[in-house]
């Protein structure tokens, strides 16, 4: 086991887990606001990083390349979208539908790689999209309506995965380019809220300096996720991921009072069942393999 690898994408879902905290810290600032605010602010650490790992060359060649650019400012576009609905989701009591969102992303995943990639299935896998299925039925039966905050966290994340195997790129480089597509946008936003005299932005000292530290508490999980996924085996990254929802709802239930009701367990249960048994069949298959290399 490489520690380093383990400890970095240990502490990167921890802080994508605990980023209600961040979020309800700005819960003054309407979500659209805080969205402009990462992107600009996302951009910006991340050139100057780029700069201090001498790899602005690598963000240039990549950006002259038209099919490069045009991909990956549709996933800047992607993971716009889904950063609104986390933030908004969080800032209007909604952290438990959000947290269940990425519980299902990695079911979107294996259904995403058969339908873009022609990846087969096997039977565990397909028990396990059922189970899931299932779960998310059982929500929209019991609350009466669909629900739209998960499925819509779980698709976009799902595309803007899909969309970066089309093309590897450098973490750094890539996610340079996606905040650079909705960058315009958010300049011409946060420009009319300062002229119509409502930007949040000179609210107080302590919202100003966590608008602008959006952009750390975007990239440095993002980066510390990139460094350590490519030092540890893919099955512990599946163990893994689950630790970001689960402090999520942890927070929603037991810090922000949100219901967790006898609907909500049922749910869950399948949920976290298919997500196990995912998993568990990864973990089997991997040693499977290994053997077979020894």
């Amino acid at each position: 086991m490489n520690l380093p690898g383990f400890f970095a994408t240990l502490v990167a879902y921890i802080i994508w887990g605990l980023l209600p905290l961040y979020w309800k810290m700005l819960a003054n600032v309407p979500s659209e606001e805080i969205l402009a605010h990462r992107i600009i602010w996302s951009f910006l650490f991340l050139l100057i990083l780029l700069s201090f790992q001498k790899a602005l060359g690598k963000w240039k060649t990549a950006l002259r390349d038209p099919f490069t650019r045009r991909l990956f400012f549709l996933n800047g576009l992607i993971i716009s979208l889904n950063w609104f609905i986390y933030i908004w989701a969080v800032n209007h009591q909604f952290i438990v539908e959000a947290s269940l969102g990425y519980y299902i992303n990695p079911l979107v995943s294996i259904v995403f790689g058969v339908v873009f990639f022609r990846e087969k299935l096997s039977r565990i896998e397909w028990i396990s999209i059922v189970l899931a299925t299932i779960g998310v039925l059982i929500l929209t039966i019991g609350y009466g309506e669909f629900p739209w905050i998960s499925i819509a966290l779980a698709l976009s994340f799902g595309f803007y995965g899909v969309v970066k195997k089309r093309r590897p790129l450098e973490s750094t480089v890539s996610l340079t380019l996606e905040t650079m597509a909705p960058l315009p946008l958010a300049l011409i936003f946060l420009g009319y809220w300062q002229v119509q005299g409502t930007s949040s932005m000179t609210e107080s000292v302590g919202t100003t300096t966590g608008l602008i530290l959006t952009g750390i508490v975007t990239a440095v999980p993002l980066l510390l996720f990139g460094f350590g996924a490519q030092r540890i085996p893919f099955t512990w990254v599946g163990f893994l991921q689950f630790v970001a929802p689960t402090l999520s709802l942890g927070l929603g239930v037991l810090l922000y009072h949100e219901p967790f009701t006898k609907t909500h367990m049922v749910a869950f249960t399948c949920i976290w069942t298919a997500a196990i048994v995912f998993t568990l069949n990864g973990v089997w298959i991997r040693k499977k393999q290994l053997r077979k290399v020894a």
